[in-house]
């Protein structure tokens, strides 16, 4: 294959021919980690975890950092570089690293055809980190193991020494700008990856249009180029055509009765520092249990004029977990992550039940409603009750009127509607829903039935 491949750290790539590229000498990297991409820290990590000398990494870390490492050429099998030492001293230092054999190749190919996210990101240019997972479960490492990399270098070091690990931290900064030189490395060039991929994804094509599109590719089907390119299709207008005697979609399946259970994290393994697993897995559950509720709601009829859930502060989320668990133990946990005394917890949970976060904010909320809210307010309570049944309220701070005589108060929420609270052991708690007027209101706890 010939021709040039362009582009490459800050543009510095240029190449003999297709399958070797030349990168110029990069500045010292003072300051700053030293791999800023996902490709650039995965070799690094590839590189400490499989040396057998990590002092000699160190010191060829060092060197690369401080800028001695010259221009490196790519190529299929190796990667070179002239490193000078702190007194001037250049060595020519080689690394070469394992190729694919062409049966590895043929499978991390066809691996990438059957996936159409991993085809169209490669096509543009672009190498998904999980390309390196994909691979290994087809059986081919992109990155290099234990005994892949093979340092040669004039210093007639017989291992790994400063110098070749240097070219080796070089490398990384290499694939920060490009991760295409980790495939060049493997034995494709970009160009003649890329080819690769277009004929295997047209020959993919046209074997799922079975035989009626082979049977197109002969005579009145266009150009041989275009059948070989895949570009061979319906016409427009016949697909709009037929529109209309389209199968209807299959109806979706049954609704699961209860959610699924997440997985134990329940291992021999300790978790990671900072990490919980029973709040993990209490989290997790929870979340199973919502996704099914939303599944129920998008699937029952009318469920385009339901409104959306209201995105709740940390607080309030802590509330409807406590709301919905009844653990006590998770209660005293979520109390104490969010502030509150036990009892407090109880209340808010109580307040939840009645009316989700538009109660709790009744509960906890101090509002002073606006001349035209009070007015309203006021004139709710005016008509509310004949002559005469009307009880006797006396009026409190922030839209509150308690009942003379009984532990019983009215609150005027910032919606618009009456919520009953009643004191117990001294607390004020929500004792009910919400009504649209203060009469509804209490009679639903007894109060001028």
């Amino acid at each position: 294959m010939t021709g040039t491949d362009s582009g490459g750290a800050g543009g510095a790539g240029r190449g003999t021919d297709g399958n070797e590229r030349t990168f110029a000498a990069l500045p010292p990297a003072q300051g700053r980690a030293f791999a800023q991409t996902w490709w650039g820290r995965a070799w690094l990590k590839a590189l400490e975890d499989t040396a057998l000398d990590l002092g000699q990494l160190k010191k060829g870390r060092k060197q690369a950092r401080d800028g001695a490492v010259g221009a490196v050429s790519v190529r299929p099998g190796r990667i070179t570089a002239v490193v000078r030492d702190r007194d001037g001293t250049a060595h020519r230092s080689d690394v070469l690293l394992q190729q694919l054999s062409t049966e590895e190749w043929d499978r991390f190919l066809d691996m990438v055809v059957e996936r159409a996210g991993h085809i169209a990101a490669l096509l543009d240019r672009d190498m998904p980190p999980h390309l390196v997972e994909e691979a290994a479960s087809a059986g081919v490492e992109l990155l290099p193991g234990i005994g892949d990399l093979e340092p040669e270098c004039a210093c007639d070091a017989w291992d790994l020494c400063l110098h070749t690990a240097a070219l080796c931290y070089q490398v990384a900064r290499l694939l920060d700008e490009d991760p295409f030189i980790l495939l060049l490395m493997r034995g494709r060039g970009e160009r003649q990856l890329l080819d690769e991929l277009q004929v295997r994804s047209a020959r993919a094509a046209r074997t799922r249009r079975g035989p009626a599109g082979d049977a197109g590719e002969g005579e009145g089907s266009g150009s041989g180029d275009e059948a070989a390119d895949g570009a061979a299709g319906i016409r427009a207008d016949e697909a709009f055509a037929a529109r209309d005697i389209l199968p209807p979609l299959p109806p979706p399946p049954p609704v699961p009765q209860e959610p699924g259970l997440p997985p134990s994290l329940d291992t021999e393994a300790a978790p990671p520092p900072g990490i919980d697993a029973d709040a993990l897995e209490f989290l997790a559950a929870d979340a199973a249990g919502r996704a099914l509720r939303l599944l129920v709601d998008a699937l029952s009829a009318g469920h385009e004029r339901q409104p959306l859930d209201m995105e709740l502060t940390p607080g309030q989320d802590a509330v409807r977990l406590a709301a919905s668990c009844g653990d006590p133990l998770i209660a005293v946990r979520l109390a104490e992550g969010t502030g509150r005394q036990r009892a407090e917890l109880d209340l808010a949970v109580e307040a939840w039940r009645h009316g989700g976060a538009a109660a709790l904010a009744v509960l906890e909320e101090e509002w002073q409603p606006e001349p035209e809210a009070l007015a309203r307010a006021k004139a709710d309570l005016a008509g509310a009750w004949e002559d005469g049944e009307r009880p006797q309220v006396r009026a409190g701070v922030a839209g509150r009127w308690t009942v003379v005589g009984a532990d019983v108060q009215l609150r005027y929420g910032r919606d618009g509607r009456w919520w009953p609270y009643r004191k117990v052991r001294g607390r004020w708690g929500a004792a009910g829903p919400s009504a649209a007027d203060p009469a509804s209101a209490l009679a639903g706890v007894g109060v001028g039935a």
